[in-house]
């Protein structure tokens, strides 16, 4: 499976295609949209999208780690992580191959 990167001109240029919209307001719409996304993201509330999954923030505690290399317990700092949980309509599109469908 080769890896490939969906850019936001490739999001805007398949809003473009789609929808119909111009160019540059397929650019504005996928701004606006994934800067809303961040926004809610940053203010610590669930982001979901029916069909395709649910984004939050949770935040992890202090914690003690290891150095791999040398073994070496290194305090981990508290933080926050972003957490994606996809739904089982993606889970499925994703799985289809895999399964004949």
């Amino acid at each position: 499976m080769t890896e490939k990167t969906v850019t936001r001109a490739q999001l805007s240029e398949a809003v473009y295609q789609e929808v119909g919209l111009s160019r540059n307001e397929s650019a504005d719409l996928v701004e606006t949209v994934l800067n809303e996304v961040a926004d809610a993201l940053e203010r610590g509330e669930m982001v979901k999208i029916s069909s395709f999954g649910s984004f939050s923030v949770r935040q992890k505690g202090r914690r003690i780690g290891r150095n791999p290399k040398t073994g070496e317990e290194v305090p981990i700092l508290p933080r926050r992580v972003l957490v994606f949980r996809p739904s089982h309509v993606l889970k499925g599109r994703i799985n289809e191959d895999l399964t004949g469908n």
